[in-house]
């Protein structure tokens, strides 16, 4: 439910001035990047999700930035935190028209004690946009050709949301490398009538812009008090999703359309966490039980009062999760 307040009317003129100062409502294929970065300066130095934890950070850990060619051509971006050879390993998956940023703040929450891999999923960031059409199994072997890149034979993996199912996809395809699983905001089919809906929200970004979807999406993505409260975090989120390439967003959307991944369960047997936000409408709780349900041995938990992108809204709390399940990990 949208607020009737003087801080939401500011928050929406907010939104609109951004729009209407954009030249990015319409996709961003063959647009220069923000600010004239290069392909290679905005891998290196991306703005974060959550400006105090980049200013609070003392940076006691190396981060790397790269991109690793997939057996395709695709070339996938990518950001190591921490050593790479350390015992503890966690690879972080983003949701749909996010980046890898998205994990930026539970990522250096988690990289003191273990090496945290994120990266941009194809069609994604600074990732390579080929045309679809794009499975969660495709995603799902990008992952595991970007883990070879890395040298990590195995490592916990947790997504949100797409990440979620992209997640999910890799321990059904390559469980012996999946040493835990982390569900978070996320489901393992969208129901019946999934696929139209999804085309639905491809279509219209097709014919009116990314833009046209920004006030659908950040209520789906946070709630009413923390857009209120975070507006650097909210807006940070509208830019890169108005940054996404509209066919690359469409196969992605339409991806997510098809997937249902709910014959897998019986093949996961490795520590498994699912998380949730209580006011999720996206990938709602009744979704996240399903998972619970489905998966033998797994652990749930509902966060009070959060909506859909929990890292973000709730990085110590995703963080703890996280390292609760990677203390799991048989030694």
């Amino acid at each position: 439910m949208r607020e009737n307040s003087a801080q939401e009317a500011g928050w929406q003129w907010l939104v609109q001035t951004k729009l209407e100062n954009s030249e990015l409502g319409h996709g961003t294929a063959g647009l220069p990047l923000p600010n004239g970065e290069t392909e290679q300066a905005a891998i290196a130095a991306r703005p974060c999700l959550e400006a105090s934890s980049c200013l609070a950070s003392k940076r006691a850990f190396p981060v790397s930035f790269e991109l690793a060619p997939t057996r395709d051509g695709t070339r996938i971006a990518y950001t190591l935190h921490g050593d790479k050879t350390a015992k503890n390993r966690a690879v972080l998956v983003h949701s749909v028209a996010m980046d890898r940023e998205f994990w930026r703040p539970v990522a250096e929450r988690l990289a003191p004690k273990a090496a945290v891999l994120t990266y941009d999923c194809r069609g994604h960031g600074a990732s390579d946009k080929p045309g679809g059409p794009y499975t969660v199994e495709l995603y799902a072997d990008d992952l595991a050709e970007l883990m070879d890149h890395v040298g990590w034979p195995t490592a916990l993996v947790a997504g949100a949301s797409m990440g979620g199912m992209v997640s999910l996809a890799f321990a059904s395809i390559y469980p012996e490398r999946t040493a835990a699983l982390g569900l978070i905001d996320t489901t393992a089919w969208y129901g019946p009538d999934a696929a139209k809906s999804w085309a639905e929200r491809a279509d219209k970004a097709m014919r009116e812009g990314l833009g046209s979807l920004v006030p659908f999406q950040t209520t789906r993505w946070f709630g009413d008090a923390f857009r209120a409260e975070h507006p650097d975090v909210v807006m940070r989120c509208i830019e890169v999703f108005l940054r996404n390439d509209i066919g690359a967003y469409g196969e992605a959307c339409r991806m997510l359309g098809r997937a249902d991944l709910r014959s897998a369960f019986p093949r996961l047997k490795m520590p498994t966490a699912v998380v949730v936000g209580e006011e999720d409408y996206a990938a709602p709780p009744a979704m996240a039980e399903a998972l619970h349900r489905g998966i033998a041995g797994s652990t749930y938990k509902v966060l009070s009062k959060a909506r859909h992108l929990t890292p973000l809204e709730l990085p110590d709390v995703i963080a703890a999760e996280l390292a609760a399940l990677m203390a799991r990990i048989p030694q």
